[in-house]
């Protein structure tokens, strides 16, 4: 893989790269990696909202911190947190800004409560926007630097009893798509990562209500029905087809390190038939009956 021209060699300034959401998952796995970078070519600013959970990413490095490593408070919740992350780095140049914080919300819609939504836009998208606030001057002053997204393919195609989820991913695709095409003169690139099932613990911190508990017992029996149907699915394609971190971090890699990003890349080809048919069928019901078909075996509600 090669790395943009203002990558660190030797005798050179590293490449300073900040990552949100490093307390797990891919965020962890990232700052793993590019801290344990055999050339020592990156500084890393490991982020995220509770420093106690910093132990994990200490423990993946032989339990210490090394001098290409530092964990650094931010919640992308806070405007004040943002502003302390941004001052602290700034005497430093930013290279590459990864925003991976992110919240899952899954159920049926009647169950999603206005806060539980307003919490999710507040992270996913909202988080977003504010942390590309909080660094992107810096980036364009000296017309240089790497912008890497965590979306997701349901950033792409809506999915069954995740309306609000993707709800929010649709939103940051269309806040980077649009700000791509003005960073274009600033030397800036923008990729969006968009990954599909992984091994995190994502799905275990995803808020969704248990189809035999007191939240859903004012659905309608069809609905309820649907929504146990789905998490089986869920379970099934998990265990089938989900990655590991490790497969989606060549994809991040890459962002960071070519000379010229795409937009977009997929870590799966999971649905990509179907999203297809978004095209193919611009209407939507093609799509609509397919994912139907593939989610509850060709049922009709």
């Amino acid at each position: 893989m090669g790395w943009p021209r203002w990558a660190a060699l030797p005798g050179m300034e590293r490449t300073t790269v900040l990552i949100t959401g490093c307390s797990s998952g891919i965020g962890l796995g990232l700052a793993a990696r590019l801290a344990a970078d055999a050339a020592r070519r990156f500084k890393v600013y490991a982020t995220m909202r509770d420093l106690a959970k910093g132990e994990r990413l200490l423990e993946r490095l032989g339990g210490r911190c090394p001098d290409t490593l530092e964990l650094l408070q931010l919640d992308v919740t806070d405007p004040r947190s943002l502003a302390a992350a941004a001052q602290h780095v700034q005497g430093q140049q930013l290279d590459v800004l990864v925003c991976n914080a992110g919240v899952g919300l899954m159920g049926p819609l009647e169950t999603c409560s206005e806060q539980a939504m307003k919490t999710l836009f507040d992270v996913n998208v909202f988080g977003a926007a504010r942390t590309i606030q909080a660094f992107l001057p810096a980036m364009k002053s000296r017309r240089a630097g790497r912008i890497v997204v965590s979306s997701s393919i349901g950033g792409l195609q809506g999915l069954p009893f995740n309306a609000v989820y993707c709800a929010s991913k649709f939103a940051v695709e269309g806040l980077c798509e649009s700000l791509a095409i003005v960073l274009r003169p600033f030397n800036i690139h923008l990729t969006l990562v968009e990954c599909g099932p992984v091994h995190t613990s994502f799905m275990a911190n995803l808020q969704r209500p248990d189809p035999e508990g007191s939240e859903m017992r004012g659905l309608d029996a069809e609905t309820q029905r649907l929504y146990r149907r789905y998490l089986g699915h869920c379970q099934s394609i998990f265990r089938d087809t989900a990655q590991e971190v490790e497969d989606v971090l060549p994809l991040f890699l890459e962002a960071i390190g070519s000379p010229c990003p795409p937009l977009r890349c997929a870590s799966t080809q999971l649905l990509a038939p179907l999203r297809r048919l978004r095209l193919s069928s611009p209407d939507g019901s093609a799509y609509v009956r397919a994912m139907h078909d593939f989610v509850f075996g060709g049922d009709q509600p």
